[in-house]
């Protein structure tokens, strides 16, 4: 129904809970890979692997520092079961406590009409809920892998569920996490290992089974100074035939 795709695509809709801080992505691999994390391994990783590992907690922490000067534009843009939804642009920066803040440019989306009744109204307000709720679901899922958790990662470790593969050439390896936060997941980590930095995150997880497949796709680029962040994140869930693209610019230090 339009009347329920265009309310849930509003400022009622999926776009509140899905606001997750993915500019971060890049940077907050420093809680990730702890230095006791790292100690905890032992021998269950080869040294080259623990190496790697320790090489991406230095960058991370350091990339942190410098992402904390500047403040950025960051576009978000809800495709729908195929129909595009009116994009919204944040001004975004760290707050005092550390935590990226948002001010919406512009004009919220304005709902669309409620027509047919109080039945009807009912009938979308429900979908609408059902769809928060899922993509509430859908980000606290999300949130295992972004930045990817430290307990899940060691468990993956201890496991021997990482490899690595350095098929990209050059000085590119990618860190593989299977079976990571499900039985049947991939987290995917690619680094320079010439440059430290991330050059991409990808995730391949699902909700309730198998069939609910979820994927995030995170591309990270540098600025001048070499700081690294989210260029762009793309979130699909398939079932819901949802896509959620988010993409950050005009990076600028603050005065």
């Amino acid at each position: 129904m339009k009347e329920q795709t265009e309310m849930i695509a509003s400022g009622q809709g999926i776009t509140r809970p899905i606001r997750w801080k993915l500019p971060v992505v890049g940077i907050a691999l420093l809680a990730v890979l702890s230095t006791t994390a790292l100690a905890q391994m032992g021998g269950a990783a080869n040294p080259e692997l623990q190496q790697k590992l320790m090489a991406l907690k230095q960058a991370s922490a350091e990339n942190k520092q410098k992402l904390r000067q500047y403040q950025w534009v960051e576009t978000t843009q809800i495709t729908l079961k195929g129909e595009q939804k009116p994009e919204r642009v944040y001004q975004c920066s760290y707050g005092p406590d550390g935590q990226v803040q948002k001010v919406l440019l512009g004009a919220p989306p304005q709902p669309a009409d409620q027509k047919g009744g109080r039945l009807r109204q009912r009938i979308v307000e429900k979908k609408t809920d059902e769809m928060k709720d899922y993509m509430q679901q859908v980000q606290s899922l999300l949130s295992l892998y972004v930045p990817p958790n430290p307990q899940l990662m060691q468990q993956a470790i201890q496991k021997k569920n990482v490899s690595m593969d350095k098929t990209m050439g050059g000085n590119q390896v990618q860190l593989v996490f299977k079976n990571y936060a499900k039985q049947g997941d991939q987290m995917t980590i690619a680094f320079d290992t010439s440059t430290r930095k991330i050059s991409t995150i990808n995730v391949n997880t699902f909700m309730d089974g198998p069939s609910d497949v979820v994927t995030l796709a995170v591309q990270m680029a540098s600025l001048p100074d070499g700081t690294n962040y989210a260029q762009q994140t793309v979130l699909n869930a398939t079932a819901k035939q949802i896509q959620v693209t988010t993409t950050s610019a005009n990076y600028a230090k603050l005065q």
